[in-house]
């Protein structure tokens, strides 16, 4: 979230690499506690370095299985501690590996620009 200057009132929007770092961080704290997930990683503006202030972060992992509906996944997920919105979406490897083979933008979008935290797909 933006954060308060220490020596003004002013609200700056955190930097890119800050964005980055603290996203690397929060995978590997998510990679040693959640098991069944094979990879963790984030696309969108932040992968393509296009991000700025108001930008947010879209996650996205792959788990071994899941019984939760996709669309309920994230919950699960401690997105508060990154430091700008975030967002994830969370496949299993089979829902993921379908995803691939359909293609379209989507599909390619995430082939070609996601950055890999944790582990690979």
């Amino acid at each position: 979230m933006p954060v308060r200057s220490s020596t003004s009132s002013v609200l700056k929007w955190p930097e890119a690499e800050q964005v980055r770092a603290a996203a690397s961080a929060w995978a590997a704290h998510e990679a040693g506690a959640r098991v069944g997930l094979i990879a963790l990683g984030y696309f969108g503006s932040y992968a393509r370095g296009e991000a700025g202030v108001g930008s947010d972060l879209d996650l996205v992992a792959i788990v071994a299985d899941s019984d939760q509906p996709f669309e309920s996944r994230g919950a699960a997920w401690a997105l508060e501690t990154l430091p700008v919105p975030a967002e994830i979406l969370v496949y299993t490897q089979r829902e993921w590996n379908s995803l691939l083979e359909r293609g379209g933008r989507f599909a390619e979008s995430l082939r070609s620009e996601a950055v890999w935290l944790a582990g690979a797909p």
